[in-house]
């Protein structure tokens, strides 16, 4: 029985202990040593943390398809992803919020997350990367550069439309407010002064309209973030990946 509270992993800056605990591997421990900042980690924005799932159990099918990655490990890494998705091991997300490197801690989080969960799901020990590798096989045809902006957006188009709903709940209640204000009379006012008289029903209704007109802001807002730049490998130009892979890993996340 391994009764081992830490195992080892390499980099290339060399060996270094990791809590055997944990599903997060070196790379993580140097963003942990190196960006101390708030003390807020990324496990505090759940919708990211599904977004970034959601990248990887696409790009994981993705790259099956293309034949890059063998049918064993995309399943092991989808099912890790399906897990993240539903709302398990979000504590493993500990990088602070605040980070340098264009998000690199946070995309390498979440390669070691997927990838040693994977390894269970396969029979292996956390920390067994010949046999599933974060960046060789969690992270494949991908860039932080790729991965994170596109999962901001992710989790932003979700949060718009919770926030749309909470709009259309909230402006709701001040239309049925403008109903029943509907003869309460009250002073208008201008420049913080009273000027004409108005309803009270009158001034909620216009609180509803501009609810409603901002909720058909957001909409269209939420149009023009569905456009992400995953496959475009860290410059534009799609270096590293397959000719065919971006839009089958778009066609995939959708």
């Amino acid at each position: 029985m391994n009764t081992a509270t830490t195992r080892l992993e390499h980099d290339l800056l060399g060996d270094k202990e990791v809590p055997t605990a944990a599903y997060y591997g070196v790379h993580t421990l140097r963003a942990l040593e190196n960006f101390p900042i708030t003390g807020i980690t990324i496990a505090v924005y759940p919708d990211l943390i599904r977004a970034l799932a959601q990248i990887k159990r696409a790009a994981a099918q993705a790259n099956c398809e293309l034949g890059l990655l063998d049918e064993e490990r995309m399943k092991a890494i989808v099912a890790a992803c399906d897990e993240l998705v539903v709302g398990r091991l979000h504590e493993q997300f500990v990088v602070d919020v605040i980070q340098g490197g264009a998000g690199t801690s946070t995309n390498m989080n979440a390669n070691e997350v997927i990838a040693n969960r994977a390894l269970e799901i396969m029979g292996h020990q956390r920390g067994e990367y010949g046999f599933l590798h974060p960046n060789e096989h969690v992270n494949m045809s991908q860039s932080t550069n790729d991965v994170y902006p596109t999962a901001l957006k992710l989790a932003t188009y979700v949060g718009i439309f919770r926030l749309v709903d909470a709009m259309a709940y909230l402006r709701a209640a001040f239309e049925r407010k403008a109903e029943e204000f509907a003869d309460v009379l009250k002073m208008g006012r201008t420049q913080l002064q009273d000027a004409v008289p108005m309803t009270l029903g009158q001034e909620f209704s216009t609180y509803a309209t501009m609810l409603g007109e901002d909720e058909e802001r957001l909409k269209e807002a939420a149009l023009l973030i569905r456009e992400i730049n995953l496959g475009a490998t860290a410059i534009g130009t799609g270096i590293n990946a397959h000719p065919d892979y971006a839009g089958l890993v778009c066609r995939r996340l959708a």
